[in-house]
């Protein structure tokens, strides 16, 4: 079985990888604690391709990385790739951007996630990038979920990501749609 290093500290992340790509033959496993790669890149693709590449190179083996987070219309695609440094804790970047946006009428947003998978010596041998579209609520909804989950809504479910079961976010998320497409490539990887 070959190992993947997931490029995160995250145990979390690294259980949500494992649900997608648990049944394949590779076996996912934390970074080793003392890699920490810089996030220098302008977009979610570059800098899950700097992760990744950095914790193969430090390794010598199979690495995943990636990057994700919110996009607004309204803001220029803010928060983009600062949505996790939006603030210091979850309601604090939901308040900033529900300040931000106001009562403007236009509350169209994106999720995004990058994935990118390098390979032992660092060359990048695969990347995907799934999107989710939905709207944000001028106040939060739901209790389930992290993040900007209680104020992205997604019409078609009539349900924010907060309100909807692991599963069905799953099926929905932009993580989910990344690790999907990613899913597809993994038998030509090795």
């Amino acid at each position: 079985m070959t190992n993947l290093i997931v490029a995160t500290g995250n145990p979390g992340k690294l259980r949500e990888m494992q649900a997608y790509l648990g049944d394949l033959p590779w076996e996912l496993q934390l970074k080793p604690p003392e890699i920490e790669i810089e996030e220098t890149g302008d977009t979610f693709a570059a800098n899950a391709r700097l992760k990744a590449v950095g914790v193969a190179q430090a390794t010598g083996q199979w690495s995943i990385a990636d990057d994700s987070g919110l996009q607004v219309d309204a803001l220029d695609g803010a928060p983009g790739i600062y949505s996790a440094r939006y603030g210091k804790t979850d309601a604090e970047r939901i308040q900033r951007l529900l300040y931000e946006l106001g009562d403007t009428s236009n509350r169209g947003a994106q999720f995004v996630c990058a994935i990118a998978i390098a390979r032992p010596h660092g060359t990048i041998a695969t990347e995907v990038e799934g999107v989710c579209r939905g709207e944000i609520l001028k106040a939060p909804l739901g209790t389930g979920g992290f993040g900007y989950d209680p104020i992205f809504y997604l019409p078609e479910q009539e349900l924010t990501f907060a309100q909807m079961s692991r599963k069905l976010k799953q099926c929905y998320s932009h993580r989910g749609k990344a690790l999907e497409l990613l899913l597809s490539q993994f038998n030509q990887l090795l």
